[in-house]
């Protein structure tokens, strides 16, 4: 069998840290805002795959047409040999990739969890017991250095996930990207497209509730991690559309007006009635700005794929 390694680039006690500094910074400014990334404890996580499944949320499925339509178009495009997947989470939608592409050699998911890194690792190398994986432990967010391995490189970023960057992050983050990639390797993106207001805030805000424990689900790792005393039914999940930044943002809105108290952090954060914690921006996006954001991060967009409901892309672009 080839060899699965595993590298951690990620402090181990960098995940409590970052609670801690996202949680002081972010509950003590106006307007309060919590980053997305905590939503996903183990209860997190499984009510997203909920999500995935619900009537509603079309960005997993219109994803996985494209991507099993495309996969031979992108392995004639790319020629990889290294596979690379930020924010690699179980592998599922990569398999379409790794079935497609003939010259593979090594793949690279790279998650801030070990567990989902390893258990998608030992069920990918069951399957393809000649593919070598060298997973990272990492936040691709931070900037990342990849193991020595051949090219060409495809890297992978699906989901949509670009869009719960605001402008400046995603700017930062794709010259990241491009640092990693030599002349003529390439980017295979996700994102989710501008359409009616009506499909994209019931994609957040389901007639079922999943979404609404989903974005709640925050105040209980905040509990947990932190001795909190929030309540989640003081909150009120709110979905809402930015006609002028084109985006989805997930609030959580106070009932009544209440104090929490956080005792690992020793503060005490008071909201009025009515008050909101943003947890969530995602982005929409139209083929021009996706080429002009690609462009400014010395990245050339080749192809533009989308479903045949044209709710969602992928777009390949090359480093020049």
């Amino acid at each position: 069998m080839s060899p699965f390694l595993l590298t951690r680039t990620l402090p181990e006690d960098a995940t409590d840290a970052d609670l801690r500094a996202d949680v002081l910074h972010g509950l003590t400014r106006t307007p309060k805002v919590l980053p997305p990334k905590w939503f996903y404890d183990a209860r997190g996580s499984e009510l997203f795959e909920e999500i995935t499944r619900l009537p509603e949320y079309y960005p997993t499925r219109a994803e996985r047409e494209i991507l099993i339509a495309r996969a031979p178009e992108i392995a004639a495009a790319t020629r990889a040999r290294t596979l690379v997947e930020l924010g690699s989470g179980s592998s599922e939608k990569t398999r379409h990739l790794l079935d497609a592409l003939p010259a593979l050699e090594s793949y690279v998911p790279v998650d801030v969890s070990e567990s989902a890194l390893t258990a998608a690792a030992a069920s990918l190398l069951d399957e393809r017991p000649a593919l070598s994986v060298h997973a990272l432990i990492a936040d691709f967010t931070r900037g990342l250095a990849l193991p020595g391995t051949p090219g060409p490189r495809l890297v992978a970023f699906l989901g949509g996930t670009i869009g719960n960057l605001l402008p400046d992050e995603r700017a930062v983050f794709l010259k990241s990207v491009r640092s990693l990639l030599a002349p003529g390797d390439a980017l295979l993106m996700g994102t989710d497209l501008v359409k009616d207001e009506a499909t994209l805030v019931a994609a957040y805000d389901d007639a079922r509730g999943v979404t609404a424990a989903f974005n709640k689900n925050v105040l209980s790792v905040i509990d947990r991690e932190l001795g909190a005393d929030f309540d989640p039914d003081d909150f009120e999940h709110v979905a809402v559309w930015d006609r002028q930044h084109e985006w989805i943002e997930m609030r959580l809105r106070a009932r009544t007006a209440l104090t929490v108290k956080i005792p690992e952090l020793d503060i005490a954060v008071s909201f009025e009635s009515g008050e909101e914690i943003r947890t969530e921006v995602s982005a929409k996006f139209r083929q021009d700005g996706v080429r002009r954001e690609l462009g400014g991060a010395g990245l050339d967009l080749r192809e533009w794929w989308t479903d045949g409901a044209g709710r969602f892309a992928l777009s390949l672009a090359v480093a020049v």
